[in-house]
């Protein structure tokens, strides 16, 4: 009997893909080279109002080198040195930083700085300001406080724009948090002006080309990938918004803060894995997930494309003494 050679089938390689954002936008990147300076001109203590970024690695990493993150001006002794986050903040806690004598700098983003200067603009106008955003967020409650409290409505999603109690034959302005989805923040305002005929929008769109790009990346790793992976912090609105983004797209997606949270069972039969990462997050964890992915799978093979983003920076501000 004639024995035959058994065929062997190559084993197919993974690739894996990252979205051609990574890295820091330039908002976070400004904010945290302002801490960054700080502690360099004028070391510990030093305070920050909130996360600095919404990065877990990023805040306990300035955690362990003496700065100390607040929720009340009220916990800063008198003549102390702060930074406000880049989420933004309402402008009473200027004054209250001005009263309590403490030496500032606003690390605001200056496209959550545009929101801001529209929230006034619309207030001064007298036109009540429909504000789209997630409740409880520190970029909301920043952007709340540049609206006049009798002109604020805010909505979070579809079904909150029946519950409005405005006027349909009056003008009705709307302003949205940067970090939400795109294309969720289209269907509502597009109920809104089902609502409200004489709806005004901003000039130009209220989330940041940041959140508009990395989203963007997630549909095109969507379009072939069998799984996405975002590196992001649980509480990073952006970060959360991508991972919803590869849902709605029909593939697989999961979060995760750091290497040690992804679980590589989920890749097992995988063999075109997408990679992406949140605004805020940097870049050496996304390295690490790819070396992590790499324990499972030796042999894969990394794609990288040029940031878009490479070029965008935002000047680094200094102190008011």
């Amino acid at each position: 009997m004639k024995c035959t050679k058994k065929k062997q089938v190559k084993k197919k390689t993974m690739e894996i893909f990252l979205a051609k954002t990574q890295g820091f936008c330039a908002g976070v990147a400004s904010a945290i080279d302002i801490v960054e300076l700080a502690l360099k001109t004028y070391g510990t203590p030093l305070y920050v109002y909130h996360d600095i970024v919404h990065n877990t690695s990023v805040v306990d990493d300035m955690k362990k080198r003496g700065v100390v993150f607040v929720e009340d001006l009220k916990d800063i002794p008198h003549g102390s040195r702060i930074i406000f986050s880049a989420h933004g903040i309402p402008p009473n806690l200027i004054d209250e930083a001005k009263e309590r004598r403490l030496k500032y700098v606003d690390a605001t983003c200056p496209l959550v700085t545009k929101v801001h200067k529209e929230a006034v603009k619309f207030s001064a106008q007298n036109v009540d300001t429909v504000l789209i955003g997630h409740l409880g967020h520190q970029e909301l409650i920043g952007t709340s406080g540049y609206v006049h409290p009798d002109l604020l409505h805010i909505i979070e999603n579809e079904n909150d724009v029946e519950k409005l109690n405005l006027d349909p034959t009056q003008p009705i302005a709307y302003i949205t948090q940067t970090t939400l989805s795109v294309d969720e923040t289209k269907s509502i305002i597009e109920k809104l002006k089902s609502r409200f005929p004489k709806l005004i929008a901003p000039l130009r769109s209220d989330i940041c080309y940041a959140t508009q790009n990395r989203q963007d990346a997630v549909k095109e790793l969507a379009s072939f990938c069998d799984i996405i992976i975002i590196c992001g912090s649980p509480h990073s609105s952006n970060s959360n918004r991508l991972r919803e983004t590869g849902e709605q797209m029909g593939v697989t997606s999961y979060i995760v803060d750091t290497a040690e949270e992804l679980d590589c069972s989920v890749l097992k039969s995988k063999l075109k894995v997408g990679l992406s990462s949140g605004a805020s997050v940097p870049r050496y964890l996304v390295d690490e997930i790819i070396d992590k992915i790499k324990t499972v799978a030796p042999d894969a093979i990394v794609h990288e494309f040029s940031n878009p983003e490479k070029n965008i920076v935002f000047p680094v501000l200094q102190f008011k003494e």
